[in-house]
């Protein structure tokens, strides 16, 4: 069973290694940046997403959830097996930031993503001194709370050698 959450900074990674997670296993993979959100710079209200990740979990057995916000990781939490805490530090966030392929599920062009660029480094510069929901402080309280398997990956090269134990 497959039942994994990817969490940390934006740029951390968080997506190719829940992608690989979900292709390896088989499973079902949610983005949280798809649910948390009403609109562009309005929060979805907790009790949507909350329902929406029950609905998720509900409907499959095998799944990696990924994202950065403590409150929807928590939700999952409850019934994950493993999490995954990707904390490279700042300078690889905004590297990897700036190397990012286009998403089009968050965005209608590279262009258009790219426009975020700036202030996407901005927020990936302040992770270590904010006291929200997004910060490494959040992240950490989860990890250290988290009594399943856990694991936090600090590089690149640590998050691409990455495999999930294979079942005996």
């Amino acid at each position: 069973m497959t039942r994994t959450i990817v969490f940390g900074n934006s740029g951390s990674g968080k997506s190719t290694l829940a992608r690989r997670i979900a292709e390896q296993s088989q499973a079902a993979h949610l983005d949280l940046d798809t649910l948390a959100w009403k609109a562009p710079a309005v929060r979805e209200e907790l009790s949507v997403s909350e329902k929406r990740i029950r609905d998720f979990i509900a409907a499959h057995e095998d799944w990696v959830i990924e994202g950065c916000y403590a409150s929807l990781i928590e939700i999952a939490a409850a019934h994950a097996q493993e999490i995954v805490f990707l904390n490279p530090g700042t300078a690889t966030c905004q590297e990897n930031c700036r190397s990012r392929p286009w998403e089009p599920h968050k965005y209608a062009s590279k262009e258009e993503q790219d426009k975020n660029l700036e202030m996407l480094l901005g927020w990936v510069a302040q992770y270590e001194s904010r006291e929200d929901e997004f910060s490494l402080a959040a992240h950490q309280k989860l990890f250290r709370a988290f009594e399943g398997q856990k694991r936090e990956i600090t590089s690149n090269e640590e998050a691409g050698q990455f495999r999930r134990p294979t079942a005996e």
